[in-house]
């Protein structure tokens, strides 16, 4: 899959097959989409074509606000795009003077003009342009003089998937990491670099990696323990994370840090992506250390089972 930092940097397809959005989880609903420009570019011998937005459109418009969070960083979102078998991905970098394109520049300057595009994917009710004004209706009255066929995936199909972006991130929050799971196609990821911490999971027979996010921007499943294999340098261990602020030792500070089994390597300052399976329990306070260490002794062993 070849990646475009901006439209300039794109060459003119003969026959491109097109779809843009947003695309944050890249989940079953947007996979649907994939697969009929997978299909299409194969009947037409086209070339397949992503276009998406980067920051995403309400952290350029409503920056303020900071209850928005992503399922994806970008290279995360551009590694399951890859998975999906997309050929060309192109990032448009979002600022609130692309926000005032027209829908009208966005499609004869774009799409027309600098990507080819003689086929173009949406989802349904997909708006695009300054205040969302393109819509399929106008894409469809006017596809003729623009060039291009372009083809809606139907409400029944998308209803029929049953998922949303907003349906994950609500899952994720309330630890419901199968429904998350089932609605992404996949284990949901974290990726972070790995810092030192004050070593209380060495002195309690787990020792931990802590992970310091890359994004503040994105979104981290609810407090607990949870069941997960971490990717290290292209090895998968499995383990289990925490995610809390440690009521046991009165800590203030939310957590991210993980127990990784079989594993006794130094990666301060090294990347490793963790996936999430299941949840094994919620975040509890004991009385003591031991009690605690107890604890994480049945959880480890869930976590084996879980991880089969």
């Amino acid at each position: 899959m070849k990646i475009y930092h901006g439209i300039d940097d794109f060459s003119t397809l003969p026959f491109a097959v097109v779809t843009s959005g947003t695309f944050d989880g890249v989940h079953l609903g947007h996979q649907k989409i994939l697969s009929r420009l997978h299909e299409i570019a194969r009947q037409h011998k086209g070339e397949t074509v992503v276009i998406t937005f980067w920051p995403h459109p309400r952290l350029v418009l409503q920056p303020e606000d900071e209850s928005l969070k992503l399922l994806n960083t970008f290279e995360e979102k551009a590694e399951r795009l890859r998975q999906q078998g997309v050929q060309h991905l192109v990032r448009i970098p979002f600022t609130k003077e692309f926000s005032q394109m027209s829908s009208e520049a966005f499609i004869t300057d774009i799409l027309v003009k600098r990507i080819g595009t003689r086929k173009l994917v949406i989802g349904y009710d997909h708006h695009f342009g300054k205040n969302r004004e393109g819509s399929f209706e106008q894409l469809k009255l006017n596809a003729p003089h623009y060039g291009f066929e372009v083809e809606e995936i139907s409400r029944q199909d998308i209803d029929n998937v049953g998922v949303s972006s907003t349906k994950i991130r609500k899952a994720l929050e309330s630890g419901a990491i199968d429904v998350a799971n089932h609605f992404l196609g996949s284990a949901y990821q974290l990726t972070g670099r790995v810092v030192p911490g004050d070593k209380l999971g060495r002195l309690l027979g787990f020792p931990t990696a802590n992970i310091e996010m890359d994004s503040k921007f994105k979104l981290v499943p609810a407090d607990g323990i949870y069941a997960v294999t971490v990717n290290y340098q292209h090895t998968v261990y499995k383990g289990m994370l925490y995610i809390g602020n440690r009521p046991t030792v009165h800590g203030t500070k939310r957590n991210i840090e993980v127990n990784i089994f079989d594993f006794n390597k130094d990666i301060y300052g090294d990347a490793i992506t963790v996936s999430f399976h299941h949840l094994i329990r919620s975040d509890s306070k004991f009385s003591d250390l031991e009690g605690l260490s107890r604890q994480l002794a049945l959880d480890k062993i869930e976590a084996l089972r879980l991880l089969q």
